[in-house]
């Protein structure tokens, strides 16, 4: 018989956001990385910990339709 582990994370708390409603800290996440890859650069341990946290928060639905944006050059934010 064969056993898989599967590991469950979760992000850790942030103090900019301490309602249960976590729809701001998804999108402040998003914003953080593509700063942080555009600055550092994809490799750069801070932006993994961003990319982490908005893949844990935000629905897939919106990570695809921003990325669609960004590719298109019509996300609303600036980095």
């Amino acid at each position: 018989m064969s056993t898989t582990e599967i590991k469950i994370e979760t992000i850790g708390y942030d103090a900019r956001f301490p309602n249960q409603n976590q729809t701001k800290n998804c999108w402040q996440n998003f914003v953080d990385y593509q700063k942080c890859i555009k600055a550092k650069g994809e490799d750069y341990a801070p932006c993994k910990a961003f990319k982490k946290n908005y893949t844990i928060l935000c629905p897939t639905a919106w990570i695809s339709a921003w990325n669609d944006q960004l590719e298109a050059g019509t996300y609303p934010g600036r980095f």
